[in-house]
């Protein structure tokens, strides 16, 4: 579960701060980098080819494994041609090859849910393997995004990005030594293709859509991270803008970042245990929009390191709280009979904001400036937020201190 968390995170993190990174050292402009967002809409859209993963058996290793060394055999092949790639020289291949790694992350991601939750069977070891699947997601992040701005100083950006794509290989030892699923080796018989889909899709809509205050909980879901979209995808042209270079930047964003983050999501643990799902909520989420006014303080700092490490902490603290929140709040939403479609479909839509309205940050960025984007990024939280307080009001929770 370590290995597979691990290669599950790195193309994400690869494909978003180095990416960025890059193309701002090429001159890229900030509207092109703002649409740099929709490269992650695989992610968003992966419910839509789920179903072809989860009924088609490959002819070798059984349903999930195959799949999986498929996919990760494909992963190393296009972060390969992702790293030779050049953003003067060849951006439509660069951006080409994100994309495509990106739509191949997230097809394996369907796949180690499924392998997930048919290997470990019990509470507990659902339990265990969960977290550590985060502990190897969250080293990822730090080795694909830090790691590889460090690794480029030294070997390059063709270097550093080659060196991911052999770490990727590891995906492949995992699944060669991991064990086939029972559930997933017997063909699944009955509705036939057409009537499964409809049970995975269309029925798990339809049973959400039928409770009360259904509208607005989606407007909440997808509402809710659109000012911290905004504000990540400028983040790179805003740090440079600052005068900071790629060491700065990757020590700042590194093993302070990653303890922040982890530190953040216990005391949002903790919150929620306190106060309930729904008011940690609304508490988490103004913990996050002021932690955006950070973005002021370093403008005005006129680029003071100690303060670029005081905002990536304090921001990775927030979000952590605010993302223990949220993920709980998805989770007891899903009803008993679709559990795991209907989280895939809620979590999908949480990502609406970043991989489209995201697009436009650099539009808003470059028409604003940065103080008046900043401005802007606070604001867009707001609407979630009202919409919480007004869910809160007339569906309060049950007394387990869960959202219904």
């Amino acid at each position: 579960m370590a290995a597979l968390g691990f290669v599950s995170g790195l193309p994400l993190a690869i494909t978003a701060l180095p990416l960025r990174q890059w193309l701002t050292e090429g001159g890229t402009s900030l509207v092109a980098l703002g649409f740099t967002a929709s490269i992650g809409l695989p992610y968003t859209l992966k419910f839509l080819w789920a179903p072809a993963l989860d009924q088609v058996a490959p002819p070798l290793l059984g349903r999930r494994r195959g799949w999986l060394v498929v996919i990760q055999v494909s992963l190393v092949l296009a972060c390969l041609v992702y790293a030779w790639s050049d953003p003067v020289v060849s951006p439509v291949l660069l951006v080409g090859a994100a994309v495509t790694i990106a739509f191949l992350s997230a097809s394996q991601d369907v796949v180690v849910d499924a392998w997930r939750i048919e290997t470990f069977t019990t509470d507990a070891l659902r339990g265990t393997a969960l977290a550590t699947y985060i502990w190897g997601y969250r080293a990822a992040l730090l080795v694909g995004g830090a790691g590889v701005l460090r690794l480029a100083s030294s070997l390059g950006w063709h270097g550093a990005l080659s060196a991911m794509a052999c770490l990727l290989g590891l995906g492949v030892v995992a699944t060669l030594m991991a064990a086939e699923p029972v559930a997933a080796l017997a063909a699944r018989h009955g509705a036939g293709f057409a009537g499964r889909l409809r049970m995975m899709v269309v029925d798990p809509f339809r049973d959400f859509m039928g409770r009360p205050g259904a509208g607005p909980i989606l407007a909440f879901v997808m509402l809710f991270k659109l000012g911290e979209a905004l504000a990540h995808t400028m983040a790179v042209p805003f740090y440079n803008a600052m005068g900071f270079d790629r060491n700065a930047i990757a020590d700042a964003t590194g093993v302070p970042g990653l303890v922040a983050s982890l530190l953040g999501a216990a005391a949002g643990a903790w919150l929620i245990g306190r106060v309930g799902t729904g008011r940690a909520l609304v508490a988490t989420g103004f913990v996050q929009m002021a932690s955006m006014g950070l973005y002021f303080a370093l403008a005005v700092s006129h680029g003071d390191w100690r303060i670029l490490v005081m905002k990536i902490t304090l921001e990775n603290v927030a979000e952590g709280m605010a993302d223990a929140a949220f993920i709980t709040y998805l989770s007891a939403l899903c009803s008993t009979s679709f559990t795991a479609t209907q989280y895939a479909l809620l979590s999908s839509l949480a990502a609406v904001g970043l991989r489209t309205l995201g697009g436009f940050s650099g539009v808003l960025a470059a028409s604003l400036g940065w103080v008046g984007f900043y401005a802007m990024t606070m604001v867009a939280a707001l609407p979630a937020m009202l919409i919480m307080l007004w869910l809160l009001r007339r569906f309060p929770p049950a007394p387990r201190g869960v959202v219904p």
